[in-house]
């Protein structure tokens, strides 16, 4: 079996292939090319780039340094494409009949509608953060203080005595590595794997079951303070030890429902969401702001492309401007949109191309941010910053990683994907909302009285966008995804969707790298020749 009959079986994902050492991780060096951008007459060789998302304003970036003429063409009246901060005066309608929204945050309040964190080790993203100047800020994703909850009717037996109760996450944790790390201790004790371990060996797995399940000398796992102290009953002074909160049985845990896969995204163990984070200060976009202030005079807004097509000697692109068709040819064009506006175009691509915009799925997915008088997930639960999970078609509450005890907040109400943000994207505005503190208030009593207002968004009904991120499977990607990394004549690819890295920044900058060597190697051809 080669590597790719081994990538295609697996479905791998970009995690997968950079700890298996197939891929390379994102580089975090600049592009070190010559600059040969010009052509003979001295002038820069002309590249329309469709989109003033990161991936196209990136491509611009680059190849400006390189000595090209770069025009970048973009539907909306802002840049950043799928980085999106929503804030006071932000305004939206979606697709299909959507309410007109005017975003009524107050001062310093907001929310990213699209990208939300940086990894770690997305270190190409991190590089040019540094390279435009963009100051960034922990985000906290993983916070034990948040709650699962499990919405489902009452067991008649009245055994679930786990469903429609707020359950802290360090609870469920803790609780069932404890309970996990006994019965393996257990096993250890009955000798079982004497063939396999010698007694020296088993001793050390023991101990290590020990500490991290908080087990007692027994090897039983009885509860700790791991898990947190009862309400009002926290460690003091004088005669206040602390009174640790009871745990959870076992069997309770497993009937808990906390196994359903909208649970599992849990930041710990998910390569992508593993500490460290980091965010933009004041918001995600920070980083196409940025990069739009070095392309001065270069973006076209408002400008939404209804052709494209090839020419002899290159392309030649059709758009909107004031309601009129402008026509601009170029040697080169660099397309970036999202293959659901791609599919739309006018246009004489190849065939392949067409089929990869026809059959690459995008995926639903909605956020709303809600506006509260006071913080009171801080306040009164303690939270700050992470995440909280529920199978209620909120599916998750994020609260902010910034403006801390801070008089007001905005948290993110609903972050769903699917038939969920399906459903939930294509209620009114105000309905949205509605669903959105309902089910909320089931996790946090306090909604009624704080909330003041909010701002929803569907992506798959986002003008110029179709949804939030391409979703491949092995046979999309093994069909679809090759047509999009060659040139179709001077015609080439970029973005998130050219990538292992979907729905990431670093997707969007590593497709941006590619696309830019593979212009200045052709125009270095051209030039030898």
């Amino acid at each position: 079996m080669t590597r790719r009959d081994f990538i295609n079986a697996t479905s791998a994902s970009y995690a997968s292939l950079l700890a298996w050492g197939m891929v390379q991780p994102a580089s975090a060096s600049a592009l070190n090319l010559p600059s040969n951008g010009k052509g003979a007459d001295g002038k820069g060789r002309k590249v329309i780039i469709l989109g003033a998302g990161l991936a196209g304003m990136t491509t611009a970036y680059e190849l400006g340094k390189l000595g090209y003429d770069c025009t970048v063409l973009e539907a909306r009246s802002r840049s950043g494409g799928r980085v999106w901060t929503i804030r006071g005066g932000t305004k939206e309608t979606e697709l299909n009949g959507g309410t007109a929204q005017t975003c009524s945050f107050g001062d310093g309040l907001y929310f990213n509608g699209g990208a939300a964190r940086i990894p770690h080790h997305h270190q190409l993203t991190l590089q040019y953060c540094r390279e435009l100047g963009v100051s960034l800020e922990m985000f906290n994703g993983n916070n034990e203080a948040a709650y699962l909850y499990n919405n489902r009717p009452a067991d008649a037996t009245g055994t679930d005595t786990m469903a429609n109760r707020r359950v802290r996450i360090k609870e469920y944790h803790n609780d069932m590595r404890g309970y996990t790390a006994e019965l393996l201790a257990k096993s250890l004790d009955q000798s079982a794997l004497d063939q396999q371990l010698t007694k020296e060996d088993i001793e050390k797995l023991v101990d290590f079951l020990k500490n991290e399940g908080d087990l007692n000398t027994a090897h039983l796992y009885k509860g700790t303070n791991r898990r947190g102290y009862k309400s009002k009953a926290e460690p003091g002074a004088g005669t206040m030890p602390g009174e640790v909160t009871d745990p959870f049985g076992l069997t309770d845990l497993l009937r808990s429902g906390f196994m359903q896969p909208v649970f599992y995204n849990v930041g710990d163990y998910i390569y992508e969401q593993q500490t460290t984070l980091m965010q933009p200060v004041g918001g995600m976009d920070a980083i196409p702001k940025a990069l739009e202030k070095k392309l001065t005079g270069k973006i076209i807004f408002n400008a939404p492309v209804s052709e494209l097509r090839k020419t002899e000697n290159g392309v030649r692109v059709v758009y909107q401007l004031a309601g009129k068709p402008v026509e601009l040819t170029g040697e080169f064009c660099v397309c970036t949109l999202p293959l659901p506006m791609l599919k739309n175009l006018e246009s004489d691509l190849s065939g392949t191309v067409k089929r990869a915009a026809d059959f690459v799925p995008y995926i639903k997915t909605g956020k709303i941010g809600l506006q509260f008088k006071r913080r009171f997930w801080e306040e009164d639960d303690w939270i700050y910053g992470g995440i909280s999970r529920t199978n209620m078609d909120i599916n998750q509450i994020w609260y902010p990683s910034f403006g801390f005890q801070g008089k007001k907040g905005v948290l993110i109400g609903y972050y769903n994907f699917y038939s969920r943000a399906e459903a939930v994207g294509s209620l009114p505005v105000a309905e949205r909302e509605k669903l959105a503190l309902t089910q909320g208030a089931k996790i946090h009593a306090q909604y009624p009285a704080e909330f003041e207002n909010s701002f929803s968004l569907a992506w798959h009904r986002i003008p110029y966008t179709g949804g939030g991120w391409a979703t491949y499977d092995d046979s999309t990607r093994k069909k679809y995804y090759p047509a999009l990394l060659e040139p179709d004549d001077n015609i080439y690819f970029a973005g998130e969707h050219t990538t292992y890295l979907t729905a990431w920044m670093a997707g969007a900058f590593t497709s941006a790298h590619r696309t830019v060597e593979a212009i200045h190697a052709r125009v270095g051809e051209y030039t030898k020749k």
